[in-house]
């Protein structure tokens, strides 16, 4: 089949589907088959390719339809300018994430510059914080700590990919990931991305997060704050004074969130907004 023809044919299996762009999502599965860039298609639409590629193309295609992610097709996601493996069993990084990194990143030049420094990730997931800390900051040396055996595996092939040496992964459930390690008041910074949807509210999720995207790494108990309620006071054990906690957050959490920090004794509390105006980090340090 020529290259036109199979692409025409991914396009109609995908169809009107909701939060998909067929001819792009087409394309892009064919690129990956194929193992050639957009240009090519392109300019050799009147190719032909095997059967082999084209059975693959449309049981691909067939997968998409049902609402499977693209990016869990595609073993890809970029974030921060990085391109992430990433497989089922992690979240797929988010754009709104990158608010975050860019925080600690500009945190980093601005209050250590140069020097030796200690960063925790509470639940890494495909690596996407600890892993782009590291690799735009080598002076930092990073942490990475998640309870499921999946996160650890991918983290540790993008940390391959990205030819980092300033990376340590742990399993383990939350801080009990870097027992033993001596880590007590030497942190200088802890982030975390953790599961925040409220109970009731994960029915409500778009089909591609809540059927396919693991919900323990989104579920955050009834209200959504359980992890907050046991990291912000766990983690002044491992902070030094004046040390940085961030988070990502809800929409509408930041109030409550906020409340937290207030009650365990962190200062200089900020609540960062996305692009559309809404509540999405928060931070706070330690006396």
């Amino acid at each position: 089949m020529e290259i036109n023809s199979l692409l025409k044919r991914g396009v109609e299996i995908i169809g009107d589907r909701k939060y998909s762009n067929p001819q792009l999502e087409a394309t892009l599965v064919l690129c990956k088959l194929l193992d050639v860039d957009k240009v090519y298609i392109y300019t050799h639409g009147k190719d032909r390719v095997s059967q082999q590629i084209v059975d693959k193309f449309l049981k691909l295609m067939g997968k998409r339809a049902t609402g499977y992610p693209i990016q869990y097709i595609l073993k890809e996601k970029e974030f921060m300018g990085l391109e992430f493996y990433i497989e089922e069993g992690v979240l797929i990084p988010r754009p709104d994430t990158e608010i975050l990194v860019e925080y600690v990143l500009d945190y980093i030049d601005e209050r250590y510059q140069d020097q030796p420094i200690n960063f925790l990730d509470l639940g890494i997931g495909s690596g996407a914080i600890a892993l782009s800390v590291a690799y735009y900051r080598r002076n930092v040396k990073v942490y990475g700590v998640d309870i499921e055996d999946i996160p650890l595996k991918v983290g540790h092939i993008n940390k391959e990919r990205f030819k980092l040496d300033n990376v340590n992964l742990y399993k383990g459930d939350l801080f009990g990931g870097i027992e033993g390690l001596d880590l007590e008041e030497k942190l200088h910074i802890i982030a975390s991305n953790p599961p925040y949807i409220p109970k009731g509210e994960i029915e409500n999720l778009q089909g591609e997060v809540k059927d396919y995207e693991p919900i323990d790494a989104l579920a955050g108990g009834e209200d959504g704050l359980d992890f907050y309620r046991e990291i912000i006071p766990k983690s002044k054990k491992y902070l030094q004074p004046e040390g940085l906690l961030i988070f990502e957050i809800g929409f509408d959490q930041g109030s409550r969130v906020k409340d937290i920090f207030i009650e365990e004794g962190f200062q200089g509390i900020q609540i960062l907004k996305d692009l559309q105006g809404l509540d999405r980090v928060i931070l706070g340090t330690m006396e």
